[in-house]
């Protein structure tokens, strides 16, 4: 009986380590198909990714490198999808073969005010106390359709002639597209460079000096820096009779100020979460390193369960980055200076 009972004992544990055998060697195999079928995935999404885009490379080796950064970018976006509690989503848009380093130098050439001296005192809306709970220029006409800057960095012109279209609507009742082109090839003499960056402040100095702004027909978009067309430069389609700035590091000033009218903004656009955006209410990262002309719309509360305040911001990336082109940041945050540095240097023509 002992025999009999150490071999069956044996027997059984002979089988349970082919069992243990086969079942690694099956989670092994099921393991390589998944690696497989994700990698294979990947694949299948980046050349969707590129037909949807238009996307075509010099050679194999740019292809190599393009693809090798969607799937890191990718990766990151699904597991801050997947696993993040924050209440704004990201996606895989227009800019997902790009390293956010390639991002932020073609897209982010805000230039920072180097002395605050620089800014204007007044502010005309310092005692407005009757503010609306939310409020969209959109509604009210006074924006025009998202634009798109390309891989130009003069957000700054954008942001101020998006500022000017609003006060142009409010004084004149006509909403009419002006030309970004016009500032980026003619307003070149001090801080403004084309696509190497520029000021909202600036640009509304140059506007008033010259008397004006040609339409975007006029003088349409090129992307890149171009020679001043004299006879452009001089036809006029609105003009400003200046600009202000709103006090720094207030987000009630400038609630004050966007109830009015559209307003220039400058912000910390630099981060990860910010150039893969695609909806919600934005809460961060980001810091206060300025570098990022955008354009404050409106202001609301969110339908969520905390009712999260934002700001409406009208981008220069495009309709399908976002939402359409547009993001909600949130609004009366903790720091002083607001999300991402909004409420640092603010500013809007006058007319």
């Amino acid at each position: 009986m002992g025999l009999l009972s150490n071999n069956h004992n044996k027997s059984q544990l002979i089988c349970f380590a082919i069992i243990v055998v086969l079942g690694a060697w099956a989670y092994d195999e099921a393991s390589a198909r998944t690696l497989e079928d994700r990698a294979v995935s990947m694949y299948d999404r980046y050349r969707a990714w590129k037909g949807h885009h238009g996307r075509v490379y010099k050679d194999i080796n740019e292809e190599k490198k393009r693809f090798e950064i969607f799937k890191r970018n990718v990766a990151r976006i699904d597991d801050f999808n997947w696993a993040s509690n924050k209440p704004y989503k990201l996606g895989v848009n227009q800019f997902a073969d790009l390293t956010n380093e390639e991002f932020g130098a073609s897209r982010n050439r805000y230039k920072a005010h180097v002395c605050d001296s620089t800014r204007t005192a007044s502010f005309r809306y310092e005692n407005v106390t009757a503010l609306p709970s939310s409020l969209d220029w959109r509604k009210l006409g006074a924006v025009t359709p998202v634009k798109d800057q390309g891989d130009c960095g003069c957000c700054w012109a954008f942001s101020a002639v998006a500022a000017m279209e609003g006060i142009t609507k409010l004084s004149t009742g006509k909403l009419i597209s002006l030309s970004e082109q016009e500032l980026v090839d003619c307003d070149t003499k001090g801080e403004d460079q084309g696509c190497n960056g520029g000021l909202m402040d600036d640009a509304f100095k140059f506007i008033q000096a010259n008397q004006g702004l040609n339409t975007e027909a006029g003088y349409p978009y090129k992307g890149v820096d171009g020679t001043c067309n004299a006879k452009g430069e001089t036809t006029h389609a609105a003009k400003i009779s200046g600009h202000e700035d709103v006090p720094a590091n207030s987000e009630k000033d400038l609630l004050k100020a966007v109830s009015k009218q559209p307003v220039s903004v400058a912000i910390d656009a630099s981060g990860f979460d910010f150039q893969f955006y695609s909806s919600g209410v934005f809460t961060g990262s980001c810091g206060t390193s300025l570098d990022h002309g955008v354009t404050a719309v409106g202001y609301g509360v969110d339908d969520d369960e905390v009712g999260t305040k934002f700001w409406l911001v009208k981008n220069s990336w495009g309709d399908q980055w976002g939402e359409q082109g547009y993001i909600r940041m949130q609004r009366d945050v903790e720091a002083t200076q607001g999300l991402c540095g909004i409420a640092m240097e603010a500013s809007y023509p006058t007319a």
